[in-house]
């Protein structure tokens, strides 16, 4: 499990404690920090001792919003032969990653979906530390009508079967926020692109690699749905131009990352 953070401790622990109480505990996880203060280090320390299973805090500068490496730092720092990331601020229900497991196979990755919840339920969440991966649909329902989330159908489990596979090619709407990976095909692309600097696009260029590679996409929607706490919205200045890497990356049919995880492991002689 590799989750995503930068300088959000009260969502961070929310989302640890989600992680604690898997009804699956046959996993790690690595907190994959984009520069965050010691804050974030001593909120990682105290869980360590109880968490139920491996947990580790893979830190590098701050040097604006690279996302993209800091994942690619924590899966150097981690063993599993399967890559679930995971952001920071998605609180993941009891059987998160028992269902990723129950849908991962060879050949494909799994996308799941999420809720977002509003300003004021996540300030109520978090202020009142509410354990909402505990709530039942009745309770959904509740926040739904009050409009504290946005929608009901990713907390819904429906067995789709070969529908899951419906869109192999596809990757537009898919999120590193809930994203599940072979570790070889993972490496196979070289990790997702260092060359991402600034918010956005640096998880579609990963889809897009892999499926360039011959990876195809299995759909988590209906199974794998996510609680994600509302944050502002981040700073766009440099999605232009990410969206021109992006285009690149699709005309050239790039398989490889141009500055990736090998990039990383050599700098740091592994």
């Amino acid at each position: 499990m590799i989750v995503t953070t930068h300088a959000r401790e009260d969502a961070l622990d929310a989302v640890l404690r989600s992680l604690s109480r898997q009804s699956d505990r046959n996993f790690e996880t690595i907190v994959a920090d984009d520069g965050s203060g010691p804050a974030t280090a001593a909120l990682v320390a105290a869980w360590t001792p109880h968490f139920g299973h491996p947990l580790r805090h893979v830190w590098h500068e701050h040097k604006g919003f690279r996302a993209g490496e800091i994942r690619n730092r924590a899966v150097l720092a981690s063993t599993g032969s399967y890559l679930i990331f995971l952001d920071g601020d998605c609180i993941a229900r009891p059987d998160f990653v028992a269902t990723h497991r129950a849908l991962a196979e060879r050949g494909w990755f799994v996308t799941g979906n999420r809720i977002l919840m509003s300003e004021d339920l996540t300030r109520r969440i978090l202020s009142e530390q509410r354990e909402p991966e505990s709530w039942g649909l009745g309770d959904w329902v509740r926040q739904w009508r009050r409009r504290g989330i946005n929608r009901l159908p990713p907390l819904l489990s429906l067995p789709l079967g070969p529908l899951r596979k419906w869109r192999p090619h596809a990757w537009r709407d898919a999120r590193s926020c809930n994203l599940a990976i072979w570790r070889p095909d993972f490496e196979a692309v070289d990790g997702f692109d260092c060359d991402y600097n600034g918010w956005g696009r640096e998880d579609s260029d990963l889809l897009v690699r892999l499926l360039h590679s011959g990876v195809r996409r299995k759909d988590g929607t209906f199974a794998t749905g996510v609680l994600h706490l509302w944050h502002p919205a981040a700073e766009r200045s440099f999605l232009a131009a990410n969206d021109e890497k992006l285009a690149r990356a699709i005309g050239e049919r790039r398989v490889k990352a141009r500055q990736g995880l090998s990039v990383l492991a050599s700098a740091a002689g592994t």
